[in-house]
């Protein structure tokens, strides 16, 4: 593994840009070799404003001293994406998309400490639509692993006739790639949004048409799809759609404390904005669900080492 410690945080945008510049040039393929970069930013301090900006956004209560369980992800986001905009990353930025992430808060990570972040890709196996990327960001405070996320993004393509992939998993857009059909809850994700045996109903959301905006000012994640009718027409949704990771954070903002957990999450289907979405949940299981289709699915459990 070549791990390379960099001294600043880099920059999203021109990230994103040098991605979707690239991603013409790249053939994904299953069998491609695994990338072997790992990026490591030490020295992370937490903008409190930012945080405290995130934190309104995403429906957490402001003032606590951990973080929430999502917002090591948006720290880390950039390194994920440095990553996979460079030029050992075979598949392309334009088209990737979010399918699920799994947290595992092994202590509740402190608002105050000083991180280590650090961000490679464990692996790249086929899938019957093409073939996932998984991300591995960690968080270490004084040496100690706090927190750390796998998240799995999709590449769609043509398979070669002697790949094997799974038949089930999440497969459509859900995204927090590049420019295109990426980013968040909103693309389009799973193999099926189509409403199962239901959660018992919680809470219903009217969501505003700024959403997107508001938490890609506070996430750095301004993928167009996001933002406005206009720009997510352009590839291909009717009007803007939600950041998946903002419908994984109103969720847990909603399911309550967490403390040491591991918390899993499947894009299935993207939320359009404006719009009205339902929030269910019990024992450890949470979704989010539309009139006629299922969002997003969750649970939350105890992390277990």
């Amino acid at each position: 593994m070549d791990t390379r410690t960099l001294t600043s945080s880099p920059a999203l945008l021109p990230a994103l840009a040098r991605g979707a510049l690239l991603s013409p040039l790249r053939r994904p393929r299953s069998d491609a070799p695994v990338p072997s970069t790992r990026l490591v930013l030490p020295g992370v301090r937490v903008d409190l404003a930012r945080l405290a900006a995130y934190e309104r956004v995403c429906g957490f209560a402001t003032g606590s001293r951990a973080l929430p369980p999502t917002y090591p992800h948006v720290l880390g986001f950039p390194l994920a994406m440095r990553i996979m905009a460079g030029r050992g990353f075979p598949l392309p930025l334009l088209g990737l998309v979010h399918t699920s992430i799994e947290i595992t808060q092994w202590s509740a990570p402190p608002v105050a400490a000083e991180y280590e972040l650090a961000v490679h890709v464990e692996r790249l196996v086929p899938h019957r639509r093409g073939t996932e990327a998984r991300v591995l960001t960690e968080a270490r405070v004084d040496g100690g692993l706090v927190w750390e996320s796998r998240s799995t993004y999709l590449a769609r393509h043509r398979r070669r006739d002697g790949d094997t992939a799974p038949e089930a998993a999440t497969t459509d857009p859900s995204g927090t790639g590049g420019p295109s059909g990426t980013n968040g809850a909103g693309s389009a994700e799973g193999t099926s949004g189509t409403p199962g045996p239901s959660l018992p109903s919680r809470a219903e959301w009217r969501l505003a048409g700024d959403v997107g905006r508001r938490y890609a000012a506070v996430s750095g994640d301004r993928n167009p799809i996001h933002l406005h009718p206009f720009t997510a027409r352009l590839f291909g949704f009717p009007r803007a759609i939600a950041h998946g990771m903002w419908t994984v954070a109103r969720c847990l903002a909603e399911y309550g404390p967490q403390g040491e957990v591991t918390v899993r999450a499947d894009f299935r289907a993207p939320v359009l904005l404006p719009g009205t979405v339902t929030y269910a949940a019990e024992g450890p299981a949470f979704e989010l669900r539309g009139e006629d289709r299922v969002h997003l699915t969750g649970e939350v459990r105890p992390a277990l080492w």
